[in-house]
């Protein structure tokens, strides 16, 4: 599997950059890059939410967690996220959503419909 610095060398030859251009783009030293891309240093998150953002990739596929670059949500669960609003508790009560067999509590079917509108920011 790809580290991560691996997959920036990647994505910033992909688009036929310098190091220069990439670290100029991503308001980072030139030097700061090439210690990501030879695995020497690990980006902060900061700096890996502005690389991902920048190729349009998730954070996910910077981290070797995925081997897809994009992360395309099931349209049943777009709908869902798209029908429900954050504040409206009786929806929350309505939708039992469970992870692992265990029911989720509210605070944290807020968080992950947080977290899946933020991948679609993303897109």
């Amino acid at each position: 599997m790809m580290k991560c610095g691996d997959r920036i060398a990647h994505l910033r030859e992909k688009h036929a950059l310098t190091q220069e251009d990439l670290a100029n783009k991503l308001g980072i030293s030139r030097a700061a890059l090439s210690h990501y891309e030879t695995s020497r240093r690990e980006p902060d998150y900061e700096t890996i939410d502005k690389i991902a953002s920048f190729f349009r990739v998730s954070i996910d596929y910077l981290l070797g967690r995925t081997n897809q670059p994009d992360s395309i949500l099931d349209q049943e669960v777009r709908e869902f996220v798209d029908n429900l609003e954050l504040s409206d508790e009786k929806i929350l009560e309505k939708f039992s959503l469970t992870i692992d067999g265990k029911k989720l509590s509210p605070e944290e079917t807020r968080r992950f419909i947080a977290f899946v509108r933020a991948e679609r920011s993303l897109e």
